[in-house]
Order: C-alpha cells, then structure tokens, then sequence
C-alpha cells in the first residue's frame, strides 16, 4: 500500500509586495512539520513540488528539519511540475472587482474595512463563484483547466506509484486551492461547496491518500497534529 501526501505551503507574504514567499510564521510552521515526520518516523521515497516559490521553500524547510539522507528526497532529485501550482486568485479577485487596476489597491481597500478578515472572505467567495460559474471567459485559466490541470498531475503521481514493485509514499507540496481539487471527486464535493473546503485548510495541513492499484482512499484530512505539540494556537493559520 502507498501513500500520498497532499502537504499545504507554509504560511504565505498575503501582506508583503511579494505573495509567493513564506512568513516567518510559514518557516516553523514547515520546520515543524519535518520534526513532526521524523519523530513519527515516516518517510518519503519522492519530493514533488509545485512550480510556486512557497511550495519549494516548504519543501525546504520541512526536509532539512526531517533530517533525513535518503539520496530519494535530496533537492537535485525532487520532482517539480506546474499541475500543482495554485489558481491565479489575484486574478480570479480582480476579475470579480474591476474597479482595481491592481492587487495592492485591492488588499488597501479590504485593510480599511471595519472587519478586514470577514470583507475579504466575502469578496473571495463572489469571486470564486464568477469563477467557478463558468459563465465568463476572461481568465487565463478557466475552472474547468484548473481542475483537468491539477488531476492529471495527480494521474502522474500516481502512475509513479503503479510503476513500481514495492509501496513507496510520495509527499506533494502543494497549495489549498489545488488539495481542494484533488479532494473533490474522492469526497463528492460539487463545484459550489468546494471552496468551503479550502478555506478550512490550514497551513501545512497534511491530507493523505492511501492508494492501491484498485482505488484512491482518503486516510487523514488536513492534519495539524504537527502545529499543536507545542500548545501554541498562533501556529495555525489559514492563508
């Protein structure tokens, strides 16, 4: 039996000029997550990684916490592939809010609100559903490519797995948008609830996939079992 490991990034700049960089927050949060895999003596026999900064800096951080020297999981030898970047999501808010001629302009807007956190989640879930609607082609990438992107990259992983003798487990530092996508015909989730789930992912929340040559079975779904040994709530976050 093998396994895959759906790893979100660490927490992300969402407030710097530079989104696709984790926060210092985001560094332990990964750093954590390696002790965390070391001390529960797991391994990983393939590193996959996403095409964005934040994916390769979780990746970073956790394996040098791991402390692993398996030659499988060294930098040189980790997999990258762009199916798992994350949806264009300054795009998909500035679409929904024409008004912006840019991101920033949209972030100082939400930061004058009463309640930044909850006109942010209002204006993300507009956005999201003139997305996912797919009454408008004025994205770069539709809904539909995301979603068709981001499984066949998983048919890849796991094409992997089949093409080898013995089971092997496989950690994927990924995005929540693209875990969320992923999820979605193993839970049977539809397209208006999906992003429901993504918003409950955390931080370098671990979902793991037992995968046989039969069927692909969800076995743990956003764990955090890593960010709460220490008893300290600011660890968690959501973005």
């Amino acid at each position: 039996m093998s396994y895959i490991y759906l790893i979100r990034h660490g927490q992300a700049s969402f407030d710097a000029d530079d989104y696709d960089q984790l926060s210092s927050l985001g560094e332990e949060q990964s750093r954590k997550l390696g002790e965390w895999l070391s001390r529960t003596k797991q391994t990983l026999d393939h590193v996959v990684i996403g095409g964005n900064r934040r994916h390769r800096q979780t990746a970073q951080h956790c394996l040098q916490s791991f402390g692993t020297t398996q030659a499988s999981i060294l930098e040189q030898n980790w997999l990258v592939d762009q199916g798992f970047n994350e949806f264009m999501h300054e795009e998909v808010l500035l679409k929904h809010s024409p008004e912006f001629d840019h991101f920033s302009d949209l972030k100082k807007s939400i930061a004058q609100q009463s309640d930044p956190r909850r006109a942010f989640h209002s204006l993300f879930s507009a956005a999201m559903t003139r997305w996912t609607s797919g009454e408008f082609d004025d994205y770069s990438e539709s809904w539909i490519a995301f979603q068709q992107r981001c499984r066949m990259a998983l048919r890849k992983v796991i094409d992997l797995l089949e093409g080898t003798e013995h089971n092997k487990n496989i950690g994927i530092f990924t995005s929540g948008g693209t875990i969320s996508v992923l999820l979605q015909p193993i839970l049977g989730i539809n397209d208006q609830h999906i992003f429901e789930l993504n918003a409950s992912l955390l931080n370098t929340g671990v979902t793991r996939l037992k995968v046989s040559t039969q069927q692909i079975r969800l076995r743990d779904l956003n764990s955090t079992a890593h960010l709460e040994l220490d008893g300290r709530p600011e660890l968690l976050s959501y973005r």
